[in-house]
């Protein structure tokens, strides 16, 4: 028995270390940023480089039409939005601010637009950005480069 628990306390030291929690944290950086990037993809022409698709003005009037924005100001916002923070994050750059910004998205969908989408897709996104807010980037990002160089 003695064994076994100090194999778990190896596994757990090792696990616990700074190296896994960069790897974890970038793996949680690029789930979290490729589901918004993916859905800014669906509001900008293709083949274009950040063109809103007219269609979404459409789309936004009446399929989200619950957001308390009017789509003229919504849907450049989340357009943009969903194209900027997830490249920061992506970059570890500014991590806990894209993260924050990427919450507040989750709760503006889950309140106004898929009110039904709580189990399992909203909450597992505001997971992932509560880690990533609490957590930051860690060592594989541009914020730990950046902190290194104001303390020096």
């Amino acid at each position: 028995m003695n064994r076994i628990i100090a194999f778990y306390d190896r596994g757990v030291a090792i696990a616990s270390g700074r190296v896994p929690e960069a790897i974890a944290l970038f793996l949680l950086r690029l789930a979290l940023a490729g589901v918004f990037w993916r859905s800014g993809q669906t509001k900008i022409v293709e083949g274009s480089f950040l063109q809103i698709d007219p269609g979404q003005y459409d789309l936004f009037a009446s399929e989200f039409s619950g957001l308390p924005l009017d789509p003229a100001i919504a849907v450049p916002l989340t357009a943009y939005a969903e194209h900027l923070f997830p490249a920061l994050l992506l970059l570890g750059l500014a991590t806990r601010l894209s993260a924050g910004a990427l919450l507040v998205m989750t709760l503006v969908i889950q309140f106004f637009v898929f009110p039904d989408a709580w189990w399992p897709v909203h909450s597992l996104w505001i997971a992932m950005a509560a880690i990533l807010i609490v957590r930051g980037g860690g060592l594989f990002s541009i914020d730990t480069i950046i902190a290194k160089l104001r303390r020096k």
